[in-house]
């Protein structure tokens, strides 16, 4: 892949017609050389903030401000362990910020996070934001929703076909960056990459 034509992006953000405002954040750090491509690749974050008074709109920037920002300060690291390093550190950051104004107590934020390697596609992933790769017309989704729906189907207590599976709420997140201390972060590939490779990541 070459590190300066090989890749085209874009980027939306909407409110939508339901929200007064708009709680999704988005990164995109591109290598501005041949050697920071080989070292660290493109990144590309999303988050989606949860939490009132402006708290889901703080926590969704702090997240990818913060992770891209120790991703590459952890130049010693790396990159899938520098990317894990930050999504951490962003979380106590976030955490911090929480329990320090009762204003913006218990506010969090998912974030799926995407780093183009010359070794393959690396993902991090906390939340029900998805990150999908599109290859011969064929979609597949790279992401485990952390929510209760999806939780509850892997554990096998809530069959496609259940009675009950209209009645468990589709909104709860059973992971998400800020309301604790720490948090388990999903990692998935590396997933060799083809020519014509398409990446989406988008929040719920």
């Amino acid at each position: 892949m070459n590190w300066e034509n090989g890749l085209e992006h874009a980027v939306v953000s909407d409110i939508g017609m339901r929200r007064a405002t708009n709680q999704d954040a988005f990164t995109v750090v591109l290598a501005n050389d041949e050697g920071a491509w080989r070292k660290r690749g493109h990144l590309f974050v999303v988050a989606d903030g949860m939490g009132a008074h402006a708290a889901g709109e703080l926590a969704s920037e702090m997240a990818v401000s913060g992770i891209a920002h120790r991703y590459h300060k952890y130049k010693d690291l790396s990159a899938p362990e520098a990317l894990h390093r930050a999504v951490l550190e962003t979380n106590a950051e976030v955490h911090q910020r929480g329990q320090a104004n009762t204003d913006f107590h218990n506010m969090g934020t998912t974030a799926s996070a995407l780093l183009l390697l010359p070794q393959g596609a690396v993902v991090a992933h906390v939340g029900d934001s998805r990150v999908y790769r599109l290859r011969e017309n064929v979609l597949e989704q790279l992401t485990f929703d952390h929510s209760l729906v999806w939780e509850l189907r892997a554990s096998g207590q809530l069959p496609e076909d259940s009675a009950y599976a209209d009645s468990v709420p589709k909104n709860i997140i059973t992971r998400s960056l800020g309301p604790n201390p720490t948090v388990l972060t999903d990692f998935e590939g590396p997933f060799p990459l083809r020519p014509d490779d398409t990446f989406l990541l988008c929040s719920d």
